[in-house]
């Protein structure tokens, strides 16, 4: 689908930040100057958000998964939402020192998860005492917060979507060591230097957010359908020669 340029200024993303809070580097992406406030060329974000869309829709398609990250208030449910209904694995809460770099550490703590609800499943749980049943809860409840939606998440994402990259540093400090590919949300306060793949918009309202964030998990659920086809195609492709093989080997057997 096309971006239009219409609905990405009824949505706000033109909005930059003070011209005085500005990266100079975000230059290239700023239309103009108007009471203090850079407003952001909107023809080039349109341009790059389906430039992204497109590497986001190979990268779902090749079976990988896309790691969002977004803990600030106003982007946090939008990007929960939006990243859960395509089943892809998203920080919301404080992003985990080492969520990348220390991965191995990461799952054991998946795994500690893992662990307490089988004790609640096979009744182990009930044999704890009421003060260690209170600390294991509390543990399971801290643990969920903060990994829940990363449980299914067995190996290092193949990307990272940034909602704020001046706000999520580690985590892109993190990606930018392990050669992960960014994706962003890059505001003009914001160095685009350090992203792969830049998409200039208003990284501070909801509306903005959930705009650009439709337009990318539609890229994604795209990805996700193609490779579905590609899949069908291939199961029905074994089945013909399958079935080819079988009328081969009746006729030869007739022959006989």
């Amino acid at each position: 689908m096309a971006v239009e340029v219409k609905e990405l200024l009824e949505a706000g993303v033109h909005f930059g930040h003070l011209t005085r809070k500005w990266d100079p580097n975000m230059a290239p992406y700023v239309y103009m100057e108007r009471n203090g406030i850079h407003i952001i060329n909107l023809y080039k974000t349109a341009a790059k958000i389906e430039e992204a869309g497109e590497a986001l829709a190979k990268i779902a398609a090749s079976g990988r998964k896309i790691l969002f990250v977004a803990t600030k208030k106003q982007a946090k449910d939008i990007v929960a939402e939006k990243a859960g209904n395509i089943n892809m694995p998203f920080i919301t809460e404080r992003w985990p020192g080492g969520m990348l770099t220390n991965f191995i550490t990461i799952r054991k703590a998946i795994k500690k998860m893992a662990t307490i609800d089988r004790m609640k499943k096979d009744g182990t749980f009930l044999t704890l005492s009421k003060k260690e049943r209170l600390q294991v809860n509390r543990l399971r409840a801290k643990l969920e917060k903060n990994l829940g939606s990363i449980t299914d998440m067995t190996r290092l994402p193949a990307a990272l979507f940034v909602v704020d990259i001046k706000r999520e540093h580690i985590a892109i400090k993190e990606a930018q060591k392990l050669n992960i590919p960014i994706f962003a949300m890059v505001d003009t306060n914001s160095d685009p230097r350090q992203v792969d793949y830049v998409i200039p918009a208003n990284d501070d309202a909801s509306k903005s957010i959930d705009k650009i964030l439709t337009h990318v998990t539609e890229a994604v659920t795209n990805g996700l359908n193609a490779r579905k086809v590609e899949k069908a195609d291939k199961d029905a492709a074994k089945a013909d020669e399958k079935a080819v093989a079988e009328q081969a080997k009746a006729a030869s057997e007739e022959e006989e």
